[in-house]
């Protein structure tokens, strides 16, 4: 060291020596710029050109598009690079169009202008909007994604609502095409308290379809046959559009034929040619026709077709009163059910054919002017009724199918077509029946005896109880007026009571003729004698008294009875022998 060195270093002070000290230029290798200066220097370029500020939204050039990026001149020292991500809206970009960008940074790490498309689109999104809004602007948007009831779109940087029934004026089944597409949309709606943007394409449609609609709709008249497109199938009819107007083809003008619904015969987005059957004043109504371009199915009906012929056909609709056949397409006949079959008694259509049948039948009616025609199935078989006195004489006897009952009897049927009627009172000799379904039940075997036969009525009276031996043919012989019986007092009230004796035959007994001999009355459940009073086989009565056995005045009663009863058939049989002398002598003449 120098003594002169040496003497500079003695005289340095250490603590004014680091109060002085320069560390920026220590660090940093120059001189640092007086800060006074600076804001001067700032001051100076403030105005000139390329000169920006960090935030500031300005409008750039774009210069050259690389495969990921746009290359932006705002006018400043150097270019700025954005994304192509930030233009996924705008998939027209192209070199010279003027963009919004916001300036992130004047120059990062590496001296680079920092650009952001995106955030600028942000800050001037909701101006954008508020304004396509009261305007009416149509304004660009990306769709996103699919949401619950639409999509997100993109509009200005801001996520918009689409609305699902705004994306066309026709249903749309199939979101997903719409997505991550550009789409030109209406500002329809906005919620500036939860910042929400509503938007719809469908507005655009409507309003370049309003005047087409308005030009169909005057030129539309009655018989007109116009193309159209099948917008929607319902269960009741088919929506067409007509070019921006939709008309309705009830499924009763789809086709001839009975048709269960519409998707028998088209199908969506299907072109078809329909024709205008109606509309209502202002035309917004319209009611077409399909099946109206096509001949009707009677007009081509074989013209040698006659009543009397026999046809083939399909069961197309049933109800209770009958079946609708198709004979062939559009052409229908109905078969009533009393023409199913002989059989009198009441059935239903359900009981003989089904829905898709294949049936014969023969012509019974035919109206070709009003398309109308009438078919019998049982006239293809025998009539049953043709030699019924040869098959069921009176006195025949067969076993039945019981088919149905009423209060008053049984409707047994013998074969098909052959029913017969047992009256209750016919049912039983012994029972005292009150309704018929406490003796038989429907589908019972019933052996039947024929009481009466009217072939021009169709009527055939029907008995089950002469089937049997009548029992009260030898009650008649046991229980004569006048003979004594034990019997059980089965039930009593205020009339008098029922007896019954050993064989099961029951009787009544008056309540005066209950008194016994001390005095006293027999009771429910006594077994006593009684003496038969009245016996008719006719109405199957007896009559008994207790009270007769052993007092004179009612065994009086009891004898003159008997001599009465004897009188008359005394009377009777001298009757019949008059008749029979009188039979001789006529025919001595």
């Amino acid at each position: 060291m120098s003594e002169e060195t040496k003497n500079t270093a003695e005289a340095v002070n250490p603590t004014e020596f680091l109060a002085s000290f320069d560390w920026h230029k220590y660090e940093e290798g120059i001189e640092a710029v007086d800060e006074v200066k600076l804001k001067e220097f700032e001051t100076a370029l403030e105005g000139t050109v390329g000169f920006v500020n960090e935030r500031d939204v300005i409008e750039g050039e774009v210069v050259r598009i690389t495969d990921r990026d746009a290359i932006i001149d705002i006018n400043s020292k150097s270019e700025g690079v954005i994304s192509l991500n930030e233009f996924r809206y705008n998939p027209n970009l192209a070199v010279g169009d003027r963009v919004e960008v916001l300036v992130d940074k004047r120059e990062d790490s590496s001296g680079q202008l920092v650009l952001s498309h995106k955030k600028a689109r942000v800050i001037k999104a909701w101006d954008r909007v508020n304004n396509a809004h009261e305007t009416g602007e149509i304004v660009n948007g990306f769709v996103k994604c699919r949401t619950r009831g639409g999509m997100i779109v993109d509009v200005f940087g801001i996520e918009a609502f689409l609305p699902g029934s705004q994306i066309d004026v026709k249903p749309i089944r199939d979101y997903d095409q719409f997505v991550e597409k550009t789409m030109e949309f209406k500002v329809v709606k906005i919620n500036h308290e939860f910042k929400n943007v509503v938007v719809s394409h469908k507005a655009l449609i409507e309003a370049d379809l309003e005047d087409q609609k308005r030009e169909i709709i005057g030129q539309l008249e009655k018989g007109q046959v116009l193309e159209g497109v099948v917008k929607n199938v319902t269960s009741y009819g088919v929506f067409v559009d007509l070019g921006g107007v939709d008309g309705l083809i009830h499924i009763t003008d789809l086709s001839w034929s009975r048709i269960n619904h519409p998707n028998e015969v088209v199908e969506l987005d299907q072109k078809l040619n329909v024709v205008i059957l109606d509309f209502d004043d202002n035309k917004s109504r319209i009611q077409l026709g399909l099946k109206q371009l096509s001949a009707h199915p009677w007009e081509a009906l074989n013209p040698d077709l006659k009543v009397g012929d026999t046809v083939k056909g399909k069961v197309v609709v049933l109800a209770d009163y009958g079946a609708f056949v198709e004979v062939e397409d559009g052409v229908e006949g109905l078969i009533h059910v009393s023409e199913m079959s002989w059989s009198t008694h009441l059935r239903s259509a359900q009981d003989f054919v089904q829905v898709g049948d294949e049936v014969e039948a023969q012509i019974l009616t035919l109206d070709r002017d009003e398309r109308k025609m009438s078919l019998g199935m049982k006239q293809l078989h025998p009539d049953p009724w043709t030699d019924i006195t040869a098959k069921y004489p009176v006195g025949s006897k067969h076993v039945g199918t019981v088919r149905n009952y009423t209060n008053f009897g049984v409707f047994v049927e013998l074969e098909e077509g052959i029913d017969g009627l047992v009256y209750i009172s016919d049912l039983s000799w012994t029972k005292k029946i009150k309704h018929p379904s406490d003796f038989v039940t429907v589908g019972d075997k019933l052996e039947v005896q024929v009481l009466e036969l009217d072939v021009e009525n169709r009527k055939l009276n029907l008995g089950h109880k002469q089937t049997l031996d009548n029992p009260w043919d030898a009650h008649e012989d046991n229980y004569t007026v006048g003979s004594i019986h034990e019997g059980t007092i089965k039930e009593k009230n205020d009339k008098g009571a029922t007896v019954v004796f050993a064989d099961g035959v029951e009787a009544f007994a008056p309540v005066r003729f209950l008194e016994k001999e001390d005095g006293g009355k027999l009771g429910k459940g006594d077994v006593a004698d009684f003496q038969v009073t009245e016996f008719s086989k006719e109405y199957r009565r007896i009559v008994v008294s207790h009270t007769s056995i052993f007092r004179e005045e009612e065994q009086k009663n009891v004898k003159a009875a008997a001599k009465k009863a004897q009188e008359v058939e005394k009377t009777t049989l001298g009757d019949i022998g008059g008749l029979a002398e009188l039979k001789k002598k006529m025919e001595g003449k």
